[in-house]
């Protein structure tokens, strides 16, 4: 009789998605008496009537590993402890239906889960698990936000991208002795911004860990020009930075169109202008590293089921691949830490972090 294990994956869509899906398929090939299933649109495909599912071999996975997205689709309002059903009266109330999750997943002999998703993700892993769910969580994440796993899939991408985006403004800003702001991803950790602007020279990198003095940037954007106004300056922002204005009150969202503002505000005599990058990060083919990554969590995440190692984490840790308990996953965000070795070098090149 063959064991089924069911991929799940939630969250937002990042590059790589599809590399795990064909490593996990393609895995469980080598191995006589596996049948590999996806659910539709994260917990839907498990949780609809009839099932919303899709069997897997390893023909319709050919290729899917050089696509951005998920040939599954996914979600990130579809937690089965606060899912939204449909009431009577036509109306949608939120409630627990992991117990008809437990039985679907019984019911129809799945023998174990794995879910692919990012820190909330996580936390509904470790409570399926606390529920008795043999699952096993792969980290993915384009905001490389989970500390446990030296890299998220799907962030190399998107730092790969924002760093082309810099590239392109700061031949711009300079033909027209602008300033330019870049708006990148990052609403609690700044690694995306970090990352982009030492790659890609900018001169202001403003992140969530480091609350910014509109001064101290108006600083330096003034040291990047000559008396004449002539010069260019580079700024990559993290959505989620946040500076005080002169009622000590915290600015936040939207964050790049309101420093372009305030620059405007204080008379600032070189032109500016800001572009948000949005879902672009989240978009197109993942680069090399990402396909690699992907596939190698793929591989671990099925022979931690094999092995029956369920509550735990695929991870790619010091150069390693390994497994660690969904429990610690959780209990570490990986934010920016000050006396990371890339703030030391960016600050080493002269960016500044506006504090």
């Amino acid at each position: 009789m063959k064991q089924r294990i069911l991929i799940v994956n939630s969250g937002g869509d990042c590059p790589g998605m599809n590399a795990v899906i064909r490593a996990i398929v393609k895995r469980a090939d080598r191995e006589p008496n596996w049948e590999i299933i996806g659910s539709i649109n994260g917990f839907d495909g498990i949780l609809s009537e009839p099932l919303e599912i899709i069997a897997f071999d390893n023909e319709c996975v050919q290729g899917i590993h050089i696509e951005g997205g998920t040939i599954l689709t996914t979600n990130n309002k579809r937690n089965p402890f606060n899912y939204p059903v449909k009431q009577a009266d036509g109306t949608f109330k939120n409630e627990d239906v992991t117990d008809k999750l437990i039985y679907n997943l019984k019911v129809f002999g799945f023998d174990a889960v794995i879910h692919i998703g990012g820190n909330e993700s996580h936390k509904i892993s470790l409570k399926l698990s606390q529920k008795g769910v043999n699952i096993v969580g792969i980290p993915k994440t384009i905001n490389n936000d989970l500390s446990v796993t030296d890299f998220t899939f799907g962030f190399q991408t998107a730092a790969q991208i924002a760093t082309e985006a810099v590239d392109k403004l700061i031949t711009t800003a300079k033909s027209h002795n602008r300033v330019l702001i870049l708006e990148v991803m990052g609403r609690d950790a700044g690694w995306i911004a970090l990352h982009a602007a030492i790659a890609g020279g900018a001169d202001v990198c403003l992140i969530p860990e480091i609350p910014f003095n509109m001064n101290t940037v108006l600083e330096k954007l003034r040291s990047k020009y000559s008396a004449d106004g002539r010069g260019f300056a580079n700024i990559v922002v993290a959505e989620g930075a946040t500076f005080k204005d002169e009622n000590n009150k915290i600015i936040k969202g939207n964050i790049a169109r309101k420093i372009a503002k305030k620059l405007k505000e204080i008379n600032f005599e070189a032109d500016i202008r800001e572009t948000i990058l949005g879902h672009l990060q989240r978009g197109g083919a993942p680069i090399a590293f990402d396909r690699i990554l992907a596939t190698e969590l793929g591989v671990k995440a099925f022979e931690l089921v094999q092995e029956k190692n369920f509550g735990t984490m695929a991870i790619h840790k010091n150069f390693e691949l390994t497994h660690i308990d969904l429990k610690i996953v959780i209990d570490q965000y990986n934010k920016v830490d000050l006396s990371h070795n890339l703030i030391h070098t960016a600050k080493g090149i002269g960016i500044s972090f506006g504090d």
